[in-house]
């Protein structure tokens, strides 16, 4: 039972990296002008689109925590409507995190506001597949020794791993904030028609 579900968790994790594969290439056969660097905000919404539905089908095709059931409509459409308010309160608290750690609170609101919604993407939406509206589940499992198996070991390493990989993409940032031969680069971007990108990009 134990290597049925490491190998059902492993086909798991293949085809959510799959997915944000998938987000990459198949945009671009339907959008025009399609990139991440020059359209990231449009690329970021549809990772989160193509993760999510990933996550979902995902959830019902495995069904990892088969011993949860309940076939009352209005519980599952009250169930549904909790899992929705967690997402959106996630997302405004991430927002609200990423502000007091530095982030413009007036300028590139939407920047910030989408890269809250792709960190609940990966950390929220996981979590409430298996998990559901529960906040006594949530705080056992991220708790100390509270997991109870492989799915749920998994989804408390893959959420700490994204919040730790978000904290440790920005501490490069500073590096290179308002540096002289920064401005000095995107003055002459802006002049050069050849490097119009990258004058976008830093700005």
């Amino acid at each position: 039972m134990k290597d049925n579900d490491i190998k059902r968790l492993l086909y798991t994790h293949l085809l959510c990296v799959f997915s944000i594969i998938l987000s990459v290439f198949i945009p671009s056969f339907f959008l025009e002008n399609f990139s991440i660097l020059e359209t990231h905000l449009t690329w970021l919404c549809i990772c989160s689109g193509f993760v999510t539905a990933v996550n979902l089908v995902l959830y019902f095709v495995v069904k990892p925590n088969a011993s949860y059931k309940r076939s009352s409509l209005s519980h599952k459409v009250t169930r549904f409507l909790k899992c929705c308010i967690y997402f959106l309160m996630s997302c405004f608290t991430f927002h609200i995190i990423f502000v007091l750690y530095g982030a413009p609170l007036i300028e590139l609101v939407l920047e910030t506001f989408l890269f809250a919604v792709i960190l609940s993407t990966f950390t929220t939406i996981p979590c409430l597949c298996l998990l559901g509206p529960n906040l006594k589940a949530w705080l056992r499992v991220f708790s100390r020794n509270g997991v109870t198996s492989i799915w749920e070991n998994s989804l408390q390493i893959t959420t700490i791993s994204s919040f730790v990989g978000a904290w440790l993409g920005a501490l490069p940032i500073p590096l290179d904030w308002e540096r002289p031969w920064q401005i000095t680069i995107e003055r002459k971007c802006n002049t050069c028609s050849s490097c119009m990108g990258l004058g976008t990009i830093t700005q």
